[in-house]
C-alpha cells in the first residue's frame, strides 16, 4: 500500500540581508597616551639594553690582574702622605736604628722613595755613636738607611768621649748604617774649634777617615 502526498507549491519569498553595518569610527588618542603605550610595550627591551651596556662598561673599566710574566703597573704618584710625623726603625734585637721626624712625608711606591719636608734624622750605631742630621728637604730610601739632604743640610757625628764633627752644605749624602757622609758640592766642617772648607768631601765615621776635594781652606785650633 502506498500513500502519496501532494503539497501545494509555495511562493518564492525574496530574502534581503540588508546593508552591511558600518564599522565603528576610530577614536584618536592624544600623543602623551600613545607615547606611554609605546614605552610600556618596549620597556623590557630598553631595560635589557641598559643592563647589557652597564655590564660592558664595568668589564671595560675594571682593573685586570696581571697575566703570566706581566709586571703589575705601579703608580708614580705617592700612595700615602703624613704630616707632623715620627718614624722609627729598629734592629732585630730591639735596638733603635733610625728615627726620622718631619713636617710632611710622601711615599712613592714606584721607587720606594720617601720625600720629607723639614727633616730631622737620628741614626744610632751598634757601638753607641749617634749621627744627627737635618735639612729643609730630604729624600730617603724605604728603610731610611740612605738619605739625601737638600737645602741647609747639616750632619753631626758624636762619638763616646770624642769631639763632635759637624758638616754643613746645601747637599749632603748620608749613609746611616755604614756611618758615612759625602758631598760633591761645597761643604763646611767644624771639629771642635777647627774649621775646614772644601769643594767636596767624603767622611767615614767608623774609620775616622776624611777626604777633602778641590780647593780647601783650613783654620786649626792651636795646640795648648
Amino acid at each position: 500500500m502506498s500513500v502519496e502526498l501532494h503539497l501545494p507549491d509555495l511562493p518564492e519569498v525574496p530574502i534581503s540581508l540588508g546593508p552591511a553595518p558600518e564599522g565603528r569610527p576610530r577614536v584618536s588618542q592624544p600623543w602623551p597616551l600613545r607615547l606611554r603605550n609605546v614605552v610600556i610595550a618596549y620597556l623590557p627591551l630598553l631595560l635589557m639594553a641598559l643592563l647589557a651596556l652597564g655590564t660592558w662598561w664595568l668589564v671595560k673599566n675594571s682593573p685586570r690582574p696581571p697575566g703570566p710574566g706581566e709586571e703589575p703597573v705601579v703608580s708614580s704618584k705617592p700612595d700615602y702622605t703624613m704630616t707632623d710625623f715620627s718614624i722609627s726603625h729598629f734592629q732585630p734585637d730591639g735596638r733603635m736604628q733610625v728615627r726620622i721626624d718631619g713636617r710632611a712625608l710622601r711615599h712613592f711606591p714606584a721607587t720606594d722613595r720617601i720625600e720629607i719636608e723639614d727633616a730631622v734624622i737620628h741614626g744610632y750605631a751598634p757601638n753607641g755613636d749617634v749621627t744627627n742630621a737635618r735639612a729643609r728637604r730630604a729624600i730617603s730610601n724605604g728603610d731610611g738607611s740612605e738619605v739625601q739632604l737638600l737645602g741647609g743640610a747639616e750632619v753631626s757625628t758624636q762619638t763616646a768621649g770624642g769631639v763632635p764633627l759637624i758638616v754643613r752644605g746645601e747637599f749632603l749624602h748620608l749613609f746611616l748604617v755604614t756611618e758615612r757622609v759625602s758631598s760633591p758640592q761645597a761643604v763646611e766642617l767644624h771639629l771642635g774649634a777647627s774649621e775646614l772648607r772644601a769643594a767636596g768631601m767624603s767622611y767615614d765615621n767608623a774609620t775616622r777617615h776624611l777626604d777633602l776635594v778641590g780647593p780647601t781652606r783650613a783654620l786649626f785650633e792651636p795646640r795648648r
